[in-house]
């Protein structure tokens, strides 16, 4: 391609010509396959070339971007790879062609920045370009650098630091740090455009200054600069500089004692009270990362005491000591929203920060809010009632219910029932709102049967108006049902045989049926809001209700058959994806109300559930995955319901479980149908074994490739488990692999730092143990326990003795981890227990003599959950039983 004509195609990606766009777009696209290496190094060479039209060089700058780089994290780790495969040579020109751009664009911001960044994002982890960070400090630094050299070299800086993730940031923070703030920010500088980009590059840099921070005097700096930065005339440093502090409170919280009353406190309510918007929002945010931070520090001081150890970290209380200073902005700001206001703003923040504080400072909130609800509860300004409202609402959780009580009771009934006829439609959103939130927090306040019925007949009036005013009423439905059947009498273990709904509850799902079919159901949610109250109606709903539960049943599969078999044909893509959202709805619903009814009624609907289903499955493949999911969740539901009665759908229905089984690439309908091979295991028991080999096939194929997302390796792993349970003798066929596969994916180590991955171990190895732990029970079956019999383990039991030493080695490795949680305590406890009851004072010797297990288990006694003491008695109970026995 001849440059005159690319500079032509790139400037047509601008054009308002639909038509001439998508050709520009289509022919760069095939450009990039044909030669993806030529192809860039043509778009950096058009890059540097100041003689360019602004609107080429920009596009080229982007479409080089795009090449190497991409919002979807699988995209751009294909991306990664291929630029890092590359030939050298070209990389190397490429390179020098965008860094020789730095400083000639006329435009803002700097596409150059942008492609070094991307680059830097793929080079940095493997070691390569060690040069890049000083040039660009170099070019920072340098007095003969032009304004825009800087300022881009900057945003170079800033971009690499909020995309890389690498050592190479944490070596260079020193360098990094006098680049951005002696380069960039020093009040000396006469360029604003250069300011920001510094102060924007610090935000990002933050992350990597930890060092810089715990240095007093270095630190005094940092603080100094972007406090300064905070008075800038300019508002966008102003913004910046305000959301550093705000990364700075929730990234540093011990280190600002010596700033919170000299600077921070007066910077940020000066910032709360500004006219500016963005200016405003940023103040509340520091205040709401306060509390944030203050919150975790109090159960961190909470776990501590129980462990009776001091905490690593103190709170300051800074939210308590600024509280009488904050709230009074807080609820002024509340008062400042516009009616029709959709967007995040000021207003919205209030009502966060005012909630964050609740939980903060608990009953101390109380006083500073009270007289403002009541002095504007009556007024005559819409905007003040619902201020009032908003901030009655805010505060319901984190005082004591005895501190709050007073106060609800007082406001209740009748004054926020009748706002719920509010002439403004903003103030009737927030009292449903405000009226949900005391279903929650306050339930005894709510099915009180004084109020019920003028509670209830409100509510089911307000359904009819605007959309947004009714998906607040469908929520506070939604808590009221749940507020009712906790507070019906009943058994520990029955459901109740009516409770305060019971003569409403008819009605209440007819209007809510009637909700979901409104033309303007799209709108706030509501459609969503009206089938998610319906299914908690269900789910709440007592014995006297089950002829509705029956009824709504009926409504819902009528429904989810219509949906199905409606032409898709002439529906525009907007409609589409409105009809793919209510299948999943419908199927969400029906699940509720198949959990619900009795398993004799669930057998006389199951043909027409099947058949439903298996057309959703067979209509949506390859078009929604969320679809594919809930109708797999659906059927495990009428899989645990109807149980053997399953079988008669398995020959025709086995091949839709496999593509959903083989579908890694939309890992949550795999993970949906593996989840099913879980409860048909649970349900068919051994008539689950002729259908095995082929679903074994499949979830060990995906063990074994490293494409398949790894969210999906956990519930392999835990089904291997489900399946040993159900067809037990049977799976010794598959044993040696399966317990290969369970050793090797015990051994996975990671970086302690990268929290996200610690979590992933934690999860693999809960699925290990509980993996194992169903192999176990399945080879030992109906065998008593070998801690108090003699009898010799069974030939299953033999035959997987040689790997026990692993499954032993891997319990003392989960009890050795310091970041073990307590879902894993519990089922490392589990394995220890069946091992001693599947091989009696053969295991129970050894683990008797290993101090960490007798540990393990005593932290597993002492555990707050049941499910974990549960079993460390029981597997205590074992294992001294298994050594008298010896």
């Amino acid at each position: 391609m001849a440059e005159p004509a690319l500079i032509t195609i790139l400037e047509n990606t601008v054009s308002p010509d639909k038509a001439t766009l998508e050709n520009a777009l289509q022919y760069l696209e095939n450009a990039a396959k044909i030669n993806f290496l030529g192809f860039c190094e043509q778009l950096s060479q058009l890059l540097c070339t100041p003689g360019a039209s602004d609107i080429a060089r920009r596009a080229a700058g982007l479409q080089l971007k795009n090449q190497l780089t991409s919002k979807e994290q699988a995209t751009k780790n294909l991306q990664l790879t291929r630029w890092i495969e590359s030939d050298l040579e070209s990389r190397n020109r490429i390179k020098q062609n965008i860094l020789n751009t730095l400083g000639t664009e006329t435009y803002r911001p700097s596409t150059a920045a942008q492609c070094i960044a991307a680059i830097a994002a793929a080079e940095l982890p493997h070691g390569l370009w060690p040069g890049l960070l000083d040039y660009l400090c170099q070019r920072i630094t340098e007095p003969a650098s032009s304004e825009m050299l800087k300022e881009s070299a900057i945003e170079a800086i800033g971009y690499i630091c909020q995309d890389c993730d690498s050592n190479e940031l944490q070596a260079k923070s020193n360098e990094l740090l006098t680049a951005i703030i002696n380069g960039g920010m020093r009040r000396e500088e006469p360029s604003d455009h250069v300011k920001l980009a510094a102060t924007t590059a610090l935000l990002n840099s933050l992350e990597f200054t930890r060092q810089n921070f715990e240095r007093e005097q270095e630190r005094h700096f940092i603080m100094q600069v972007v406090c300064e930065a905070t008075q800038s005339t300019n508002q966008k440093i102003k913004v910046a500089a305000l959301q550093c502090l705000v990364k700075i409170m929730t990234l540093y919280y011990q280190h600002m004692e010596a700033y919170m009353g000299p600077a921070l406190f007066a910077i940020t309510l000066d910032a709360m009270k500004s006219p500016d918007e963005d200016v405003a929002l940023q103040g509340i945010e520091f205040w709401s990362s306060v509390c944030d931070e203050e919150m975790d520090l109090l159960i961190e001081a909470s776990e501590a005491a129980e462990q009776g150890v001091p905490p690593t970290h103190v709170s300051h209380h800074y939210a308590k000591g600024a509280l009488s200073y904050i709230t009074p902005i807080l609820l002024e700001t509340l008062t400042k929203q516009d009616e029709d206001e959709d967007e995040w703003n000021p207003c919205k923040a209030a009502s966060v920060c005012l909630m964050l504080l609740a939980n903060c400072c608990e009953n101390d909130i109380v006083n500073h809010v009270l007289p403002f609800v009541e002095a504007n509860l009556q007024s005559p300004s819409w905007n003040c009632r619902e201020a009032a409202l908003m901030a009655f609402g805010s505060i319901m959780e984190g005082p004591d219910v005895t501190a709050l009580k007073p106060l609800v009771t007082q406001v209740f009934n009748p004054h926020l029932i009748n706002m719920l006829r509010d002439a403004s439609p903003a103030v009737q959103d927030t009292a449903a709102w405000a009226i949900g939130r005391i279903c929650e927090i306050l339930p005894d306040l709510a099915v009180d049967k004084n109020h019920i019925d003028y509670l209830v007949s409100e509510l089911l009036d307000a359904l009819s108006r605007e959309p947004r005013v009714a998906s607040n009423v469908c929520w506070a439905f939604t808590s009221l049902a749940s507020a009712a059947y906790d507070y019906a009498d009943t058994d520990v273990t029955d459901e109740p045989n009516t409770f305060i709904l019971s003569k409403y509850f008819e009605n209440i799902v007819q209007r809510l049926l009637a909700t979901t079919d409104r033309p303007d159901g799209g709108q706030s949610n509501l459609r969503t809001s009206a089938y998610e109250a319906i299914m908690e109606l269900v789910k709440h709903s007592p014995q006297d209700c089950y002829l509705y539960i029956q009824q709504t049943t009926i409504a819902v599969m009528e429904r989810l058959h219509r949906i199905i078999y409606l032409e898709e044909s002439n529906l525009s893509s907007s409609d589409r994806q409105q009809y793919i959202d209510l299948q999943g709805l419908l199927c969400a619903t029906l699940q509720s109300v198949i959990r619900k009814i009795k398993e004799e009624d669930a057998m006389q609907i199951a043909d027409k559930v099947m058949e439903s289903l298996l057309k959703m499955l067979q209509t949506t493949a390859g078009q929604s995955s969320g679809v594919q999911e809930d109708a797999y969740m659906a059927m495990g539901t009428l899989v645990e319901k109807v149980k053997k009665g399953f079988m008669k759908y398995m020959p025709h229905f086995f091949n839709f479980l496999v593509v959903g089984l083989q579908n890694a690439a939309e890992h949550q309908v795999c993970q949906a149908a593996i989840g099913l091979v879980g409860d048909l295991s649970r349900a068919l028991g051994q008539d689950l074994a002729p259908y095995c080999d082929q679903i074994m096939q499949v979830l060990l194929e995906h063990l074994s490739n490293n494409n398949v997302d790894k969210s999906v390796k956990p519930p392999i792993i835990c089904v291997f488990g489900d399946i040993a349970l159900a067809i037990g003798p049977a799976f010794m066929k598959y044993l040696e692999i399966v317990l290969s596969t369970l050793n090797q994916a015990s051994q996975l180590q990671v970086n302690k730092d990268d929290y996200e991955m610690v979590e992933y171990v934690n999860e693999l190895r809960e699925a290990c143990l509980e993996g194992y732990t169903g192999i176990v029970q399945g080879l030992r079956g109906d065998a008593p326990s070998a801690s108090t019999s003699k009898e010799p383990p069974n030939n299953e039991l033999q035959g997987m003795q040689a790997h026990v030493p692993n499954m032993m080695r891997f319990i003392t490795v989960v009890a050795q981890d310091e970041d073990r949680n307590d879902d894993l305590v519990a089922a490392a406890c589990g394995l220890v227990g069946d091992l001693v009851g599947a091989y009696g004072a053969t295991i129970g010797t050894v683990f008797d003599r290993e101090k960490i297990i007798k540990d393990l288990l005593q932290e597993g006694r002492k555990s707050k959950q049941q499910k974990t003491k549960t079993l460390a008695n029981w597997a205590t109970k074992e294992l001294k039983n298994a050594c008298k026995a010896s």
